[in-house]
């Protein structure tokens, strides 16, 4: 059940964050920093290492999480069947999850796994059915390595061919987050009491968090499309989000925050709004999943075909963002830290129709951070 709330939303604006570039034709306002590719000074970026395939012949990899022995589940977004891929790349079924109906961008979406595993031996799923999209909860054994019957813990989230979102984590409060997207409705964004265009967090067993800011489930909201949640060392979130037309975004997540969608788009709405972190042209981002290690958010890139990483200053700012691998893979729709933080795997999504699938598509690379 989803209560209103007619309560005010906390306002804020952010601050400055550091030396500023101009996006070409428009100006970009104070404390947002846009993607040119270039690093800034007060900023130290990563050096990737040579990427290496871990595992290839999957179809559309969208959710990836990672088990305590350091093998990962992986879900298929057409198929709805999820896979366990170990470390050397072998690849086992996990099962099929029920009363997924992929359509457009809808299907079996994101994965998480709860952080009390084994001892709570639950995997999450986001996923898309006839009427919703849905949080459900399945017992795995690791030994047995088999899913079982999903336990909906949250249905309602519009669903409908784009906008889906899907990305659900675990936080370090222990609460699971979820971005969802507005479902082609951009009224869903600026209702606190619609599941649409938010980001949301709930207890495990499914119950809004008790210390959310409208008494529901909304954390976060007037979003379009979130597909990417990261949280740093310090505890601070953020959301990757898809604009209509001219800019990405990156979000810094706070509770109660009004990103905007659909009364503005990118930076620039007034005190009312929240302005962006980072933006992006549409046609360099695209962006998906994301992920922190190594001192930088990394951010998967799906039309722009890039991983992006952001240098974090660690105050809640950052640098300018440096593109990885632009054109190597393809489309890239997820990233993940893998446990210790000394790479990446990375998942792409050339078999989405609408990329140009290579030899062995999809694949789940591993990229070392030296």
């Amino acid at each position: 059940m989803v209560h209103t709330s007619t309560a005010g939303p906390a306002l804020r604006t952010l601050s400055a964050l550091g030396a500023l570039l101009l996006l070409s034709a428009c100006s970009t306002p104070e404390g947002v920093t846009t993607g040119t590719g270039e690093t800034d000074p007060g900023t130290t970026a990563s050096e990737p290492g040579q990427p290496e395939d871990v595992a290839t012949g999957l179809e559309v990899p969208w959710g990836v999480a990672f088990l305590p022995d350091g093998s990962a589940l992986v879900a298929q977004r057409d198929s709805a069947e999820v896979v366990r891929v170990a470390g050397d790349g072998t690849v086992t079924g996990a099962g099929t999850v029920p009363g997924v109906s992929p359509s457009g961008e809808g299907g079996l979406l994101g994965l998480a796994v709860d952080p009390g595993f084994p001892e709570e031996p639950y995997v999450y799923a986001y996923y898309t059915t006839d009427s919703d999209n849905r949080i459900g909860r399945m017992e795995y054994d690791p030994d047995g390595g088999v899913l079982g019957e999903p336990e909906t813990v949250l249905d309602g989230i519009p669903s409908a061919s784009t906008h889906n979102g899907g990305r659900i984590e675990f936080g370090p409060d222990g609460l699971l987050y979820a971005g969802t997207g507005d479902a082609g409705d951009p009224r869903n964004s600026q209702d606190t009491g619609s599941l649409g265009g938010k980001v949301l967090r709930l207890t495990p067993d499914g119950e809004p968090a008790p210390d959310n800011p409208f008494g529901n489930y909304t954390y976060s909201y007037g979003h379009r499309n979130v597909q990417g949640l990261a949280w740093d060392g310090d505890g601070s979130l953020y959301a990757t989000e898809f604009g209509q037309n001219r800019l990405d975004e990156v979000n810094l997540i706070e509770p109660g925050d009004n990103y905007g969608w659909p009364e503005v788009e990118g930076p620039g709405g007034g005190d009312e709004y929240v302005d962006p972190l980072v933006t992006w042209t549409t046609a360099e981002a695209s962006p998906s999943g994301a992920a922190f290690a190594g001192g930088s958010l990394w951010v998967a890139g799906l039309r722009g075909e890039r991983l992006w990483e952001v240098p974090l200053t660690g105050d809640g700012g950052a640098g300018e963002p440096v593109a990885h691998l632009e054109g190597e893979y393809g489309r890239l729709r997820t990233v993940v830290a893998v446990p210790g933080g000394d790479g990446l795997w990375l998942g792409t999504s050339n078999l989405d129709g609408r990329g140009e699938p290579r030899d062995g598509d999809d694949r789940i690379l591993r990229l070392p951070l030296e």
